[in-house]
């Protein structure tokens, strides 16, 4: 009895099993989806997952040639398909799992952007001028990044909108945390007009720069592990490739359908370190606390002690 070939028999029938009941388990949880349907989001949510789909959209159309080629390309080295689908598949998300640093820098521009306009907002404030008039003077000197939201809050003050109602657009448009606490300052004293805005919106500022100081000084520490991260990935991969092309009978049992299931458990064990390595790296920021509904807005009350002592908004 040929025990070798027995095995390959089993070891492709139990392949083949695998994926028929990934196959058919996927195939009854989408059609169970497709009849009781999905819950329904809040408008300002759908806005929001519109937006991440345009932006997976345009990714895709930049990554996904070049992820293509390069498995292709291990594919013809290597002759394993799941080391051809794991490059490509590492490739088109490279910049998700060892980059970040690009997402940081936004984000420090923006709170930095919030701190500016903060304190424009409080200067303009001290010269005996009301908020709907400081908000336009401020937002011709506000950085880029603001800019185009500032604009559009100053066309809605001037088509007659509430200003608590546009001051809560522009907290959904910004969509941060370190805004919402800017703009229920804002809100607060819209309706209530109460005293100590300046004093309130100067230390917000003051707040706002500390966070951009602190999340300067965790990047610097991160930069030179991000970089050790990259070189581990790019020298793991080169040596496997290395092997297959010019050791080939070293690596032949990875030819076999049990060596492509057991690298596939091989790769999806990379992939968990490297998801894990991206949420360690990852800083958490508070959620929003300003929400809006499609028939109301409503707000929180930060719980800040500056705004307590100062009396904002009563």
């Amino acid at each position: 009895m040929d025990f070798g070939a027995l095995g390959a028999l089993f070891s492709t029938t139990v392949l083949y099993s695998i994926g028929s009941g990934i196959a058919v388990g996927g195939g009854i949880a989408l059609l169970l989806i497709a009849i009781r349907g999905l819950p329904a989001k809040p408008e300002h949510e759908r806005q929001r997952a519109n937006e991440r789909v345009a932006e997976l959209l345009r990714f895709a159309g930049q990554r996904g040639s070049l992820a293509v080629i390069i498995g292709l390309v291990v594919l013809l080295l290597t002759r394993w398909a799941v080391a051809g689908i794991a490059a490509g598949v590492l490739v088109f998300f490279w910049d998700r799992l060892f980059g970040g640093a690009a997402e940081e820098r936004a984000a420090m521009r923006r709170v930095e952007a919030l701190a500016s306009w903060t304190e424009s907002l409080r200067d303009t404030i001290a010269g005996a001028v009301g908020l709907e008039q400081a908000i336009p003077a401020s937002a011709r000197a506000a950085a880029p990044i603001l800019r185009p939201h500032l604009d559009a809050l100053v066309d809605r003050l001037r088509a007659r909108t509430p200003l608590p109602d546009a001051l809560q657009v522009l907290a959904d448009e910004i969509d941060d945390a370190s805004a919402d606490i800017i703009v229920a300052a804002l809100i607060l004293n819209a309706r209530l007009r109460g005293p100590g805005l300046r004093q309130v919106l100067g230390a917000l500022a003051k707040s706002a720069r500390e966070e951009v100081d602190m999340r300067q000084r965790v990047m610097a520490q991160r930069a030179s592990t991000r970089r050790s991260v990259q070189i581990v990935v790019a020298v793991s991969v080169a040596f496997v490739l290395g092997l297959a092309v010019f050791n080939r009978d070293f690596v032949a049992p990875y030819g076999t359908p049990v060596g492509q299931f057991v690298l596939c458990l091989v790769c999806a064990l990379f992939a968990l370190g490297f998801w894990w390595l991206r949420k360690l790296s990852t800083i958490e920021t508070p959620e929003r606390f300003l929400v809006r509904d499609e028939s109301a807005v409503r707000f929180v009350r930060p719980r800040t002690p500056v705004a307590q002592e100062e009396g904002v908004g009563g």
